[in-house]
């Protein structure tokens, strides 16, 4: 019998700006939630508001001081409290710092931070928050997110040491006008499995039955389909077999676009990338390769081999089926630590009916530019900054990742370092990502902090990955873009006319795919993106790419 799985989409909300707005939205939950961190030691943190800027104290040996209390508002993948957690209580106990974590689902959490940040509502600071370089340009000329420079500076000697190690860090952090508004969620770029994205798994256990070798080509993944959708290989008599499932079509895209030669520059840019023909920018979602991916795709949904809920299916939901084994083909971190099925196989870049075979699903390094701010209501950005560093360095991170020796790892003859048994093989069948939520509280990401597969033992490190990520790299993205900065007129530009193109291709991708638009209706639909200001979107993109290429 399969476990219920943790209630991933109930939360409970203490953010005070959704009681309004978002508070007919937001039916998930009510309460509220924190997050509790701190460094290794008590923060010597000035008392006298003179010193909050970071003017003498926080570089000494750690002292008793008065708590600081700290509000954030946070992005979240899992349910609360977060303090419940063993990482979290931990550092309460070896630190004054009191932090208040506010929870926002990740599909609510653009609009929960746009409410805050226009009526003032806003927190210390922002954690998980996935900012976008748009809202940090924009904001911090505002003086709502403070500049971190100096501060970095001062305060933060693991960040600095890694901006020096990577100078791309600085160089994708910093705004148009010379100042870093945020930390990121940082992947060391030398793990390429940290970087692949989630890849797209086939059952094996079917494909043996049936006889098929695994796919290579997008036809053979698309005649498994097929055959999954005739067989009871379940063996239960009833013919639930799903051919392919997840939560929203978008992953899916992600992860074809490369079998018809598109997304070239890796996840950071979905929606542009360099034409091979003319080596100028490219607007993917126009494309007549794009049209072609559509159209198998839709043919997917018509034919019954993509799961009728997709567009409406939550996560959790998503994952029971798995869990209930009625999956041949999906899309998720891991079915082995997320569904708890092992006989899956991740495969690696598809190639299509033109030839081409790109894994274009790279994700940058720097996965998420904002994913800690802090603001200018924060009432000691100093020793602030000094507790978020700590988990840009090799002992805060692993024990973000790993939580503590002899109770949640341990370290092994030849020095890897691996859960406990409690974790991996659970006794009463839950899950790795089921147990781990006691624990830890990285599981969903966005979380501020350096990524090492040393200590982080997620999806990632698992053997069934390290092979799908192998498979991908001999295809993937070479030329791997990072985040562009956009200057003030170019970020009206995408914050107006950019923002009503990306949403309308998104609703339209989900028409046509889903067949409430007809494909036929696709020159209109680009005129359409055309009218809308497609032109100006380009030239603001091109402006901001010549700078990242000459920086």
């Amino acid at each position: 019998m399969r476990q219920a799985i943790g209630t991933g989409r109930r939360f409970g909300f203490g953010f005070r700006a959704l009681r309004g707005v978002l508070t007919i939205v937001l039916l998930a939950g009510c309460g509220n939630s924190r997050e509790l961190a701190a460094l290794a030691g008590p923060l010597d943190r000035p008392s006298s508001p003179q010193a909050a800027t970071g003017s003498a104290g926080l570089a000494g040996a750690p002292s008793e001081s008065a708590p600081l209390s700290l509000s954030f508002l946070t992005g979240t993948a899992l349910p609360g409290p977060y303090e419940d957690t063993l990482v979290w209580s931990e550092y309460e106990k070896k630190t004054n710092v009191r932090a208040k974590f506010d929870l926002v689902p990740f599909e609510y959490l653009e609009a929960a931070r746009n409410l805050a940040l226009t009526d003032g509502s806003y927190p210390d600071a922002f954690y998980a928050a996935r900012l976008s370089a748009r809202e940090l340009d924009r904001y911090g000329r505002q003086g709502i997110l403070l500049p971190l420079n100096d501060l970095i500076e001062r305060y933060a000697p693991n960040f600095k040491k890694l901006m020096e190690r990577y100078p791309e860090i600085r160089k994708g952090l910093t705004m148009s006008d010379g100042r870093i508004y945020s930390l990121p969620s940082f992947y060391d770029p030398e793990d390429f499995p940290m970087l692949i994205g989630v890849p797209l798994w086939v059952n094996r256990d079917w494909l043996d039955r049936l006889g098929m070798d695994e796919p290579v080509t997008v036809g053979q993944w698309y005649d498994y389909l097929k055959a999954v959708k005739k067989t009871d290989l379940n063996g239960n008599g009833r013919p639930d077999e799903i051919p392919f499932s997840d939560n929203g079509i978008g992953d899916l895209i992600n992860q074809l676009k490369g079998a018809w030669g598109l997304g070239n520059r890796g996840l950071g840019h979905p929606l542009v990338d360099v034409d091979p023909k003319t080596s100028g920018l490219r607007f993917i979602k126009t494309s007549p390769e794009y049209r072609e991916l559509l159209e198998f795709a839709n043919r997917l949904y018509r034919e019954n081999l993509i799961d009728k809920e997709i567009f409406t299916l939550d996560y959790d939901a998503l994952l029971a089926k798995g869990q209930d084994g009625l999956l041949g083909s999906t899309i998720v971190p891991n079915p082995q630590t997320l569904m708890g099925r092992s006989e899956f196989v991740g495969l690696g870049a598809l190639e299509g009916p033109r030839g081409d075979r790109l894994y274009s699903q790279v994700k940058t390094p720097m996965a998420h530019v904002g994913a800690f701010a802090i603001t200018d209501k924060n009432p000691d950005p100093a020793a602030t900054m000094r507790w978020i560093d700590y988990f840009y360095g090799e002992e805060g991170a692993a024990f973000f990742f790993m939580g503590l020796e002899g109770v949640t790892y341990e370290k092994t003859e030849d020095g890897e370092w691996r859960y406990v048994a409690e974790i991996t093989d659970n006794p009463d069948g839950l899950t790795q990502e089921q147990v781990l939520r006691k624990y830890v509280t990285w599981m969903g990401g966005s979380y501020p902090g350096y990524v090492r597969e040393r200590y982080f033992k997620g999806s990632e490190t698992l053997p069934n990955f390290a092979e799908a990520a192998g498979k991908a790299k001999p295809y993937a993205v070479r030329d791997l873009w990072y985040a562009f900065n956009f200057d003030e007129a170019e970020q009206e530009t995408m914050g107006s006319v950019g923002r009503r193109i990306e949403t309308y291709v998104a609703e339209m991708e989900r028409g046509f795919v889903g067949g409430s638009v007809p494909l036929s209706y696709w020159d209109r639909y680009v005129r359409n993106v055309e009218d809308m200001g497609l032109a100006e979107y380009m030239r603001a993109y091109e402006s901001a790419y010549e700078r990242y290429r000459k920086a």
